[in-house]
């Protein structure tokens, strides 16, 4: 599955010395294995996150501030206050809700417990969410299902959803409906290309959700998930995989204006140093996003990179759901938005005449009333 040795991260600090004490350009064009042919850009980015793998800045200070930000975090604490709007001018919700998107097996709900895993307190907790150890033998995710981040608060929450199909257009309308209309949790989700018998079994699942109380909630932003093994032998094969996911990556209803998904990439401690870099350097090149800021490796361990990848990617995630919050609609905004911006572009002199119109127009009214009262 392309070049390089698989290095754990038990080895890292040996290799780290290794690199440290020879010269930097050892990071360059013969780094890159035979089989691999990148554009000029995607070599560039290969070669920056190969080092980023073998000498990783020291971020183990910035731990415990991280996870208190967003632990500590509002919907609406990190909006951008630009274009004269505050936080009264935008629709603030309850909770910030992050919906987790990706193709069969690519380890979304693997996902949710790491993230349970960093901010829960209790060490020997089960994992909240289910995983399919055997895909063949399971139907996968069939519910939306709404897991709060904190224990203690309702601030942030991620949903786990049903897997991408195959069918660009049948992902297009599910999506459309999640974005437009809302998630509940325990909704269950049916795809036209069901067959009777999988639609059957979700009916049968589904048998104690006839009434379903819980609320609809509007998804602000999304985190796209992705198996990096199955994107690094798509880059050596038939390229399939890969295409499927620029197809429903660049579906419109996934981006909030100009901000598009951020993508997790799993399953690393499955591939080397080498063959990370590739993969992350290749998914920027075909979706078109910075790897290196919006494309989190985050493979199942537990080790501080890993935790740190995890806040990073939540970090990430929460700010662009805050700049993109909705405005809000309500009729007496709008018009205090109005009359609040005319009132800026007048002057003291403006000021000064419109208040002596006014003194004069109440006088007028004053004498128009004592008249006709006389009369």
């Amino acid at each position: 599955m392309g070049g390089g040795t698989k290095l754990s991260d038990d080895e890292l600090p040996s290799v780290s010395d290794e690199l440290s004490s020879s010269s930097s350009s050892q990071l360059d064009s013969s780094s890159v294995p035979s089989t691999y042919s990148p554009s000029s850009r995607e070599l560039v980015a290969y070669l920056d996150l190969l080092q980023s793998y073998y000498r990783p800045p020291d971020r183990s200070a910035d731990l415990r501030p991280l996870k208190n930000s967003i632990a500590r975090h509002k919907p609406g604490d990190w909006i951008d206050h630009v274009g004269g709007m505050t936080l009264y001018d935008y629709d603030i919700p309850e909770s910030t809700i992050l919906l987790l998107v990706g193709p069969r097996g690519s380890g979304k709900s693997s996902l949710v417990n790491r993230i349970a895993r960093v901010f829960g307190n209790e060490l020997f907790a089960p994992d909240p969410a289910q995983v399919s150890h055997n895909l063949s033998a399971t139907d996968g995710t069939c519910f939306l299902q709404e897991y709060m981040v904190l224990k203690d608060s309702e601030s942030l929450c991620v949903y786990d959803s049903r897997s991408l199909s195959e069918s660009s257009s049948e992902n297009f309308e599910m999506l459309e409906r999640w974005m437009t209309e809302g998630v509940s949790h325990g909704q269950m989700v049916v795809r036209t290309s069901d067959t009777k018998p999988m639609k059957q079994r979700m009916g049968i699942m589904a048998r104690h959700r006839d009434f379903s109380p819980c609320l609809k909630r509007t998804v602000n932003f999304v985190i796209f998930v992705v198996d990096g093994v199955s994107v690094l032998k798509s880059m050596d094969d038939d390229a399939k995989y890969n295409k499927m996911l620029a197809a429903n990556f660049n579906c419109p209803y996934f981006s909030f204006k100009d901000t598009k998904p951020v993508v997790v990439v799993t399953h690393g401690d499955e591939l080397s140093f080498q063959e990370r870099a590739r993969v992350r350097a290749h998914l920027g090149e075909i979706l078109g996003i910075p790897p290196s800021k919006q494309i989190f490796d985050i493979p199942d361990t537990c080790v501080s990179r890993t935790e740190l990848a995890i806040m990073d990617m939540l970090r990430y995630s929460i700010e662009h759901a805050d700049r993109n919050l909705p405005f809000n609609k309500s009729c007496l905004l709008q018009a205090r938005r109005i009359i609040w911006r005319k009132m800026q572009k007048f002057h003291f002199d403006d000021w000064v005449v419109l208040s002596g119109i006014f003194i004069i127009y109440m006088v007028l009214v004053y004498l128009l009333f004592q008249v006709s009262y006389i009369l």
